[in-house]
């Protein structure tokens, strides 16, 4: 008799769709089978990029492949033909043809380091100019804006630092960045001024993780780096693999981990420089069905994961960016747009059998299920975790419980309900059941990464957080001292909505940058609706640093709450234990471990002497967003300790009453006191 799975002996409400979880599975296994019946295993099958592209070989000569079955004649041209097809530069079929490879083998003095190239491919009915889907150094001439691959061949290799690097990730604190937009000046920053100026920040923030944008080459700066053209090549608008290899070193060396945002989920559909077209198909590596070719939504077009040169092509990249550059992990983005043939788009998820309804992208599951199994052979301690909305039941559950593989999914629920409380709700109807419940609920056997806001809340268009509670009042009233009280409601709800948000993790807790410290404004990349400006494509560090500023609390609150959580191992994982809520006061309270926070969302009431129920014994503050350095008024006393009073009517539970002191709009976390027991 077959083994049950994990997921469904944990769920029995999955039990209806037992034969669609179990299909999806077996479906892994096959493919898994087939691609490494001749390689063995799959990091061995996942090797396409060391076959294909330009290769300098041992003897100093060079290869060149390229997959294009449709393909009449390829031919290298670049600086050092003048752009002409010449003959010593053709290629030739391999095998035949039947397998549409392509290759030519050059003498060590056919090219040379830092020249531009394309192929020139020529198919029945037509010709054009491409970039090599393999390329791993693609740049943009600064006056014609063409795009074209650059032989990358230094020397000497770069000498890494960080062999014996391992993440410690529990809890994982996620600092989410986009290398150009990181500088202060108005223009694109590079590798080197992050590793420089930012990476600091980040390490005296205290955060153990960074997770990159926009790395993978994307022929359009505002895009964000999700339509992305050349899927092996890191953007060298931010500088070259050398310098991004110095910041991913110097952040090991650190003790933060380094997580790439990867799209597998669609590529651009420029020609010129993506792979639509590449050997004049549209379906190389996309569906054939052109229904299913273009996203309606995202103008881009998708991947057919049912095709093994896509999975070849695919798994091969998670592998080049593990190994070359010593990423720790990816957050794949567009997850759901994988997973349904209709992309999610317009649907509600409102019950399981939406997502077992005959909708399910089977082949694209598959690929999803084989990159993680292929990322945690490559790297045990990889770190992996779906953007993800649906939520498709056993996403982030191992595989061999019968799930997809991933180890977080991005809570996205969470920041949504923030967004939607702040524009629909009076502070009087910020209910703590509600708050409470929206945070912890999710599925037991899946850890996920909360936030209150990543980048998408600060695209034009939307709003941060910040920015909700304050609005204007950011640009007249930030200055410290000033008391104006829309200001003062806007600081203190921005720190207690981060540290709840915080305290209820059980995967991990992400922020987008410079939203630790309240930045203004929002996100918009140069573009003709802003006359191609940088302005606000950038960080106002000074901001945070000029100590006639309210950012600095905000900064100074953030620091002090990723260093509570991080300091004791494995927050994440330790129950959260609710104490108290009531709606009617606004209060409420929940303990992990043997910190207790305390939240009194009202506006108006202060209660002293409030009497939560918790495990008897002393009590004493750790913190509270109250404090002055924090941008608050000072009203309680960190100093006194907090005894438990016994209460019969709760004896029964094992809990007493702790009277506390709660002013309005104030979060304070305690800790309990270990017990001490006197020698006999």
């Amino acid at each position: 008799m077959a083994r049950q799975l994990n997921i469904l002996k944990n769920d029995p409400w999955l039990a209806p769709y037992a034969a669609a979880i179990e299909g999806r599975h077996k479906d892994a296994i096959r493919k898994e089978r087939e691609l490494t019946s001749e390689a063995g295993s799959l990091a061995d099958f996942a090797n396409a990029h060391k076959y294909f592209g330009l290769h300098r070989q041992k003897d100093g000569s060079w290869v060149f492949r390229e997959w294009a079955p449709n393909a009449t004649g390829i031919c290298l041209i670049g600086d050092f033909s003048g752009w002409k097809a010449l003959p010593q530069y053709r290629l030739q079929r391999v095998g035949g043809g039947v397998s549409g490879v392509w290759e030519a083998v050059l003498p060590k003095d056919a090219i040379a380091d830092g020249q531009l190239y394309k192929i020139l491919v020529d198919w029945a009915g037509g010709s054009a100019e491409r970039i090599p889907a393999y390329a791993t150094r693609v740049v943009q001439d600064p006056d014609t804006h063409i795009f074209s691959a650059q032989v990358h061949a230094p020397k000497r290799a770069f000498r890494w630092k960080d062999a014996d690097f391992v993440p410690d990730t529990a809890p994982l604190l996620i600092y989410e960045c986009h290398i150009g937009m990181a500088q202060e000046n108005e223009g694109v920053g590079s590798y080197e001024d992050f590793r420089t100026k930012v990476l600091p920040r980040i390490v005296a923030d205290g955060y153990n993780a960074i997770q990159i944008m926009a790395i993978q080459e994307h022929p359009y700066y505002g895009s964000f780096g999700y339509h992305v053209s050349s899927f092996f090549a890191a953007s060298s608008r931010f500088g070259t693999p050398e310098d991004l290899k110095r910041l991913i070193d110097d952040a090991h060396s650190h003790g933060i981990a380094v997580i790439m945002d990867i799209v597998h989920s669609h590529a651009v559909k420029n020609e010129n420089e993506g792979l639509g077209l590449l050997d004049g198909t549209p379906d190389l590596y996309f569906h054939t069905d052109p229904s299913r070719r273009e996203h309606p939504a995202w103008d881009s077009l998708c991947f057919d994961y049912g095709k093994n040169e896509v999975l070849h092509f695919l798994l091969s990249n998670c592998k080049y960016w593990l190994e070359e550059y010593h990423f720790d992990g990816f957050r794949f983005d567009g997850v759901t747009s994988m997973l349904y043939y209709d992309h999610g788009l317009g649907k509600a998820f409102g019950s399981y059998s939406d997502y077992y309804d005959g909708g399910q992208d089977t082949d694209a599951i598959t690929y999803l299920t084989l990159a993680n199994s292929l990322i945690h052979q490559l790297k045990p301690h990889a770190i992996t975790i779906a953007e993800e909305m649906s939520g498709m039941p056993g996403l982030a559950i191992p595989f061999r419980d019968g799930g997809i593989g991933f180890d977080y999914r991005m809570a996205m629920g969470i920041p949504d309900y923030w967004i939607k409380t702040l524009k629909e709700k009076k502070d009087e109807d910020w209910h703590p059941t509600s708050i409470f419940w929206e945070l912890t609920n999710r599925r037991a056997d899946e850890k996920t990464i909360s936030y209150v806001e990543s980048h998408d809340q600060a695209l034009v268009g939307d709003k941060t957080v910040i920015f909700r509670l304050i609005d204007a009042a950011m640009y007249w009233h930030m200055t410290v001292g000033d008391k104006d009280p829309v200001v003062a409601r806007g600081i203190a709800l921005h720190k207690m909505i981060r540290l709840v948000t915080l305290a209820t993790i059980n995967g991990g807790y992400l922020n987008f940058m410079g939203n630790e410290f309240g930045h203004p404004e929002w996100i918009d990349f140069p573009r003709e609706g802003n006359g191609w400006s940088y302005k606000y494509a950038r960080r106002q560090w000074e901001l945070v640093d000029r100590e006639d500023l309210q950012y600095r609390f905000l900064n100074a609150f953030d620091n002090a709450m990723i260093e509570l959580v991080s300091r004791r191992h494995n927050f994440q994982a330790k129950p959260i234990r609710k104490l108290w809520e009531k709606d009617d006061d606004q209060v409420l309270a929940f303990m992990r471990g043997d910190l207790v926070f305390v939240f009194n969302f009202s506006p108006t009431k202060s209660y002293d002497g409030y009497g939560l129920l918790a495990p008897g014994g002393v009590y004493s503050t750790v913190l509270s967003t109250d404090r002055p350095m924090f941008g608050g008024f000072g009203n309680i006393d960190e100093s006194v300790e907090h005894f438990t009073v016994p209460d019969p009517l709760y004896a029964p539970a094992g809990v007493e009453r702790l009277p506390l002191y709660l002013p309005a709009r104030t979060a304070l976390v305690l800790r309990k006191h270990p017990v001490r027991h006197n020698k006999a």
